[in-house]
């Protein structure tokens, strides 16, 4: 059994090299579960092998990474609380100890006593963007950590290349300006930037959730999150869809009812118009009565 001074001491030079220590069985035994222990370990249990096919897990990953970063480099940093990962490969044991059955899962490892209810991070409710985690760590250990990211250069790459897009416009069509004016345009920018926003993409880009779920059990994959508290990125899409197919099938009928061309257009217009709202606003409902159990509402689908 290490004494408390040589378990510091070998997790602050892991931690020296690397900012989540990876450990198999034996490591987790001797320095996480077993006393005497006056340091938090906050660990992350995956399955990062290809064949193991768990895209969660990498994306998951890549935030875990970014928060011990962020602590293993801050001027705050202590041996107060240290980062650490069970791939299932090299510690299948540590997940039967565990009675573990899914991936990725953050457990919070007390200085003191064993963990709690609290100390199991709520992966499908929170997602796992490195802010989310942050706050939770803050939550169990008291340890605030200001979490920063690499650079990132999309953004600023985009919006150069949209400012020169239409700079070039401007300048190709300077003796004619009329496309600004062009309302059709605005508005299917608008209506594009109103689906975006009303799907929940923002929610996403706050939250980082994943972008469905695998029952490890049954293998079937969930694009619809069960709790009306969160959702998958792929949810947001549907949803984006659906919105979009009620959104069509109303401007069809606008144009049914406005257009000048041939009655017999116009009535082929209104029934698809009617098709779409009728259909797609029907599975807008089905995924609420999915998501808000005991909705009473439906439109045609259960």
């Amino acid at each position: 059994q290490m004494v408390l001074s040589e378990k510091v001491n070998q997790l602050m030079e892991w931690a020296s090299k690397r900012s989540v220590i990876r450990m198999n069985g034996d490591k987790f035994r001797r320095l996480v579960k077993a006393p005497p222990r006056n340091y938090s370990v906050i660990v992350m249990f995956t399955a990062l092998q290809p064949h193991r096919q768990c895209v969660v897990c990498k994306q998951a990953d890549e935030e875990y990474q970014i928060l011990a970063n962020s602590w293993r480099y801050s001027s705050a940093f202590t041996n107060k609380i240290f980062f650490a990962m069970v791939d299932f490969d090299e510690g299948s044991d540590v997940f039967q100890m565990l009675n573990m059955n899914s991936a990725p899962t953050f457990i919070n490892f007390p200085a003191k006593g064993k963990p709690k209810r609290g100390d199991t991070y709520e992966l499908q409710v929170r997602g796992f963007a490195a802010e989310q985690l942050a706050r939770w760590v803050a939550d169990r250990t008291d340890v605030n950590i200001r979490v920063i990211r690499p650079p990132n250069y999309a953004g600023p790459l985009m919006l150069g290349l949209l400012l020169a897009v239409i700079g070039g416009l401007v300048y190709l069509r300077g003796s004619n300006l009329d496309f600004l004016y062009n309302k059709t345009g605005w508005a299917f920018a608008a209506l594009c930037f109103v689906l975006a926003m009303t799907s929940g993409q923002m929610w996403n880009h706050i939250r980082g959730p994943p972008y469905a779920h695998k029952n490890p059990h049954t293998g079937q994959v969930n694009y619809i999150h069960g709790s009306s508290q969160a959702q998958f990125v792929a949810e947001t899409h549907i949803v984006l869809l659906f919105n979009g197919g009620v959104t069509l099938g109303m401007v069809l009928l606008h144009e049914a009812a406005t257009s000048d061309m041939d009655v017999g257009k116009r009535k082929i217009l209104c029934i698809a118009g009617i098709g779409l709202v009728v259909m797609f606003f029907s599975w807008l409902l089905s995924i609420f009565r999915s998501k808000y159990h005991g909705y009473p509402y439906r439109y045609v689908t259960a």
